[in-house]
């Protein structure tokens, strides 16, 4: 009993150790994700790191990786269990951190997932909207939206003003991208 007892009481002194070590192994894995070190992320989802801890400013090493356009990491992280559901600081899920800054790949990686087109971020706009009004008019962006719109997202939807797709892409100058939600029945 007594021996019991005291493996009890030496397990407990250990857990604030082991919590730190997986908070540590968590920010070695978010870093990881930064400099996309596909080998060193595998690694370290192999040693039990998890792809949707989050550091203090809410971020998790699946959506560091899908913002930096990271897509290979974002695959890995997928197949670990990301949580496409995760929302960042912004209210933003993974998929709008590569559509505006015009990460191709990982908006087509992440569109083969379930993950939700039609979420508002807290900022009062969808993928497509940050898309178009955070985006660029140029080759990458405009195969965003083309993306987008193929998968269902809705061009309809106004932001919080209750400016649409179409206006912001209207006032931006986006030629090519007003063409797109125009054929996609926007107006």
């Amino acid at each position: 009993m007594k021996l019991h007892r005291r493996r009890w009481l030496a397990i407990a002194a250990l857990a604030p150790v082991l919590a730190r070590a997986q908070g540590d192994v968590n920010a070695q894995l978010r870093d990881a994700a930064q400099r996309n070190d596909l080998a060193a992320f595998r690694a370290l989802v192999a040693a039990g790191a998890d792809v949707n801890a989050r550091d203090a400013q809410q971020d998790s090493a699946f959506l560091i990786a899908a913002r930096s356009g990271h897509t290979e990491v974002v695959r890995a992280a997928l197949a670990a269990g990301a949580d496409v559901k995760a929302l960042n600081r912004y209210g933003s899920t993974a998929v709008f951190g590569p559509a505006y800054r015009g990460h191709v790949e990982t908006v087509r990686l992440l569109l083969q997932s379930p993950i939700d087109l039609h979420h508002v971020n807290s900022l009062g706009w969808t993928a497509l909207l940050e898309a178009i009004v955070l985006g660029q008019d140029g080759p990458a962006h405009q195969e965003i939206v083309r993306l987008l719109v193929a998968r269902g997202s809705d061009v309809h939807k106004a932001d919080r003003e209750g400016v649409t797709a179409l206006q912001h892409a209207q006032r931006r100058g986006q030629a090519e991208v007003v063409r797109m939600l125009r054929a996609a029945g926007a107006r």
